[in-house]
């Protein structure tokens, strides 16, 4: 069958010999056809494939897209606005307070719409993105062309775009039956925290996932005092208190995970629910390090996340990757270890281990005959890469702004650093009108 799309070539890592070295396989091909990976091998043996697109991709290596494990995109509108802050103070005083003022359908739209160009520039293809209004960031997500899992916010008191908090079990189902079936979004549920929901509230929401058979995503051990912030607790830890409810399988995903002592490890273990770690929010808010090493022992699937820009203020999931393999080195003060999470398992991580936190590893993660067609391409001939030795990413020196080409579900999204699939030039300016109403209402709030 003729592809609709061949990449020429392409650099590839070579299977790793077992000895730490991994070198480089050039003149490579890929071969796309709709919406799926349907070759890929030497040059010669696609010399008489005719392609109806052939993009020469030479000096670029091709990796499989990046998955950001946890994500509130919509939140780019608040990037630097509460900078330096403890967690509760920025939650409560800050956050919170703005998403009260802020947070509208065209806001949630547009901001995750410029969340989706910073993420497709950065070589993110799929986001397990957690938001009110999330209607209108599966809209962005889609119109976009960028993979995601949107779920919908669940919390117990008025939220922007449910005012109403007995009504959130009923939103959130609608927006669930509403995503259903689409080729690049799946629904799915977020009840935000622990100490945000109480027991009746995450049973609802836990059972809405089950019934529908979406993901069920969940803040949880963030810091070090959510265990008495928890009202009516049924255990005496964050994890304790879910899985005394009921709430921890499969279908169960974690965020954060700092928190956590060998017991809530061992839980987390038995019952097959996954986390996803987002380093750089909890270095800026002090939350501490999550135990990956420990998590990683146990063969809890763990993946790697950004978090909104409020906390992180990027979303460069690269950059994140850099410093999650950094911090691990020193995570343990009684025995420091420059190998305590080699890069490629944190590669890994963001690719078909990130996958499979989110159900989708028969989808995503690898560069393999048959799963979609999710590429990257590196740009190698850069001063900050030479000399390159071979990896599968080169993790201490690559870079967000390498990523020169984006194909998601077989569309090219991005190719030479321009985005092809939306216009960022109009989305800059609307998120730009959208921060002239934040400065003018803290401006009126000071005076």
């Amino acid at each position: 069958m003729r592809p609709d799309i061949l990449l020429t070539n392409i650099s590839l890592p070579a299977p790793n010999n077992g000895d730490g070295e991994q070198p480089i396989i050039a003149d490579y091909c890929i071969a796309v056809q709709g919406d799926t990976l349907q070759g890929i091998g030497p040059a010669n043996e696609f010399k008489a494939v005719e392609a109806k697109t052939v993009i020469n991709c030479h000096g670029q290596l091709a990796l499989p897209g990046l998955i950001n494990g946890h994500c509130h995109a919509a939140m780019t509108l608040f990037r630097g606005l509460a900078d330096d802050l403890s967690l509760t103070d920025w939650l409560h005083n800050h956050i919170f307070p703005a998403e009260s003022h802020y947070v509208q359908p065209d806001m949630v739209y547009w901001c995750s719409k410029l969340a989706a160009a910073e993420m497709i520039l950065s070589g993110t293809t799929t986001v397990a993105d957690s938001y009110f209004y999330e209607q209108q960031a599966a809209q962005a997500f889609a119109d976009a062309g960028l993979r995601a899992i949107a779920a919908q916010g669940v919390i117990d008191f008025p939220a922007p775009g449910v005012p109403d908090p007995e009504k959130k079990i009923t939103h959130a189902a609608k927006f669930i039956s509403q995503w259903k079936g689409h080729s690049l979004i799946e629904p799915a549920v977020f009840a935000h925290s622990p100490y945000t929901c109480s027991s009746e509230t995450l049973v609802a929401a836990k059972e809405l996932s089950h019934s529908d058979n979406t993901l069920f995503f969940i803040h949880t051990a963030e810091t070090e005092q959510e265990a008495e912030m928890i009202q009516s607790p049924q255990g005496d830890s964050p994890v304790r208190h879910l899985h005394a409810l009921g709430l921890l399988d499969h279908a169960t995903v974690c965020i954060h995970g700092v928190w956590l002592d060998e017991q809530d490890m061992d839980i987390l273990a038995e019952t097959g629910a996954a986390v996803v770690v987002c380093p750089q929010s909890n270095l800026k808010l002090a939350s501490g390090i999550a135990p990956l090493q420990e998590l990683l022992a146990r063969n809890i699937r763990v993946g790697i996340g950004t978090d909104g820009v409020a906390s992180n203020n990027r979303l460069d999931l690269i950059r994140e990757m850099d410093i999650c393999a950094k911090i691990q080195k020193m995570q343990k003060r009684e025995q420091f270890d420059p190998v305590a999470v080699p890069a490629d398992k944190i590669v890994k991580m963001a690719t078909q281990e990130g996958a499979a936190v989110l159900g989708l590893e028969e989808k995503i993660g690898q560069l393999k005959v048959g799963k979609k067609a999710d590429i990257i391409l590196l740009k190698l001939d850069t001063a900050h890469l030479q000399p390159f030795h071979g990896s599968d990413l080169p993790l201490y020196t690559a870079q967000g702004a390498d990523v020169q080409t984006v194909l998601i579900n077989g569309e090219v999204v991005m190719q030479d650093r321009k985005i092809l699939s939306f216009d960022l030039a109009e989305t800059l300016e609307q998120v730009r009108r959208l921060a002239e109403q934040v400065k003018e209402g803290r401006l009126k709030t000071a005076t």
